[in-house]
C-alpha cells in the first residue's frame, strides 16, 4: 500500500495538541507526504482545513488524534471506504486508540515502510423501519443501542434472530455490539469481552427486570431484529454513541454484519491482551 496523502483528524477542544499536530505535519512533509487536515487539526497546525468527510475521502491513511470517540467519528466519516485509520490516544482510556503520542512517529514510520499490521474490524449495518419505510442505514463500529430517553423508565423490546424469537426484554434498553464494541457500553452493562478478531454480534440487555436475561452472542451472519413494543415511551436508537434516531411503538430495527469493515492500524508496541491488562488494570495488587 503506497501512502502519498495522510489525513489528520483532531478531537475538538485540544489546544495542547497543537505542537504534536505541527510536528506531524513537518515530519510527513519532510518525507514527501501530502497532508490534509480536518478543521480542528488545521486550526492547530495553521494550515487549510477541510471537513472530516473530505479528509477521509481523499487520504490514503487517516491519523485520528483524540480518544475512541474521535476514532469512531473518523470511521463514520470514512463510510464504506477502506482507508486505514491510526488511532492516537490523547486521553486516558482508549481501547481503539492504542498508540500514545510518544509512539506516533515510530508507528507512522512502520506504516510508511509497509511493516505495520492492518486489522480488519467488523461493523454493523443498522436500519430502522417505520411501517414499510426505512431510514438511511447507519454503520456502527462499536454498537447500536436502543434506550428510553426518560430517566428510570423501562421499555419492552422484542428481539429476533433470523426471524426466530429470542425473547422480549423488559429493561432500560438493549445493546447490539460488535466484538470491538464489547469493551465499550456493553462491558459497562455486564457483557463479556470478545476478541476483536471474532466475527459475531453481542446482545446485552441494560438493567433487565428479569435477572435471568443474560448477554447473548450470535453469529455474524445472523440478522437481528428488534421491535419496540411499549407505547407512549420516548425511545431512541443511538449508533456508536454519536448518531441518534427517535423511535416509537411499532418501529423495527434491523442489525446485520456490514459488508464494509473498518481497517485499523494495530499497535506495533503491544498486543490486544496487553492493552486489556493496561486499560482494565488486570493483575494489579
Amino acid at each position: 500500500m503506497e501512502i502519498r496523502r495522510v489525513g489528520l483528524c483532531l478531537k475538538s477542544g485540544q489546544p495542547q495538541a497543537g505542537n504534536l499536530v505541527r510536528e506531524l505535519v513537518k515530519w510527513l512533509r519532510d518525507r514527501g507526504i501530502e497532508v490534509v487536515a480536518d478543521d480542528e487539526a488545521a486550526q492547530a497546525a495553521g494550515v487549510e482545513g477541510r471537513s472530516r468527510d473530505a479528509v477521509c475521502a481523499s487520504a490514503d491513511l487517516v491519523v485520528a488524534l483524540g480518544g475512541d470517540g474521535t476514532l469512531l467519528s473518523v470511521a463514520r466519516a470514512a463510510g464504506p471506504r477502506p482507508v486505514p485509520i491510526l488511532g492516537v490516544n490523547l486521553g486516558t482510556l482508549g481501547f481503539l486508540t492504542a498508540v500514545t503520542r510518544e509512539e506516533v512517529l515510530p508507528a507512522l514510520d512502520r506504516v510508511l515502510a509497509g511493516r505495520a499490521e492492518i486489522e480488519t474490524r467488523m461493523r454493523l449495518e443498522v436500519e430502522a423501519f417505520r411501517g414499510g419505510r426505512a431510514c438511511e442505514p447507519r454503520l456502527a463500529l462499536n454498537d447500536a443501542v436502543i434506550t428510553n430517553e426518560t430517566l428510570a423508565r423501562m421499555i419492552n423490546l422484542e428481539a429476533l434472530a433470523d426471524g426466530v424469537p429470542v425473547t422480549t426484554y423488559h429493561a432500560d434498553g438493549l445493546i447490539v455490539a460488535t466484538p470491538t464494541g464489547s469493551t465499550a457500553y456493553s462491558l459497562s452493562a455486564g457483557g463479556p469481552i470478545l476478541s476483536p478478531r471474532l466475527e459475531a454480534m453481542l446482545l446485552t440487555p441494560i438493567c433487565p427486570h428479569t435477572l435471568t436475561h443474560r448477554p447473548l452472542v450470535v453469529p455474524s451472519a445472523a440478522v437481528v431484529e428488534i421491535r419496540v413494543l411499549a407505547p407512549g415511551q420516548h425511545v431512541q436508537l443511538t449508533v456508536d454513541g454519536q448518531d441518534r434516531l427517535p423511535l416509537r411503538e411499532g418501529d423495527r430495527v434491523l442489525v446485520r454484519r456490514a459488508a464494509a469493515p473498518v481497517r485499523l492500524v494495530a499497535s506495533p508496541f503491544r498486543d490486544p491482551f496487553e492493552i486489556l491488562r493496561e486499560k482494565l488494570t488486570w493483575g494489579r495488587r
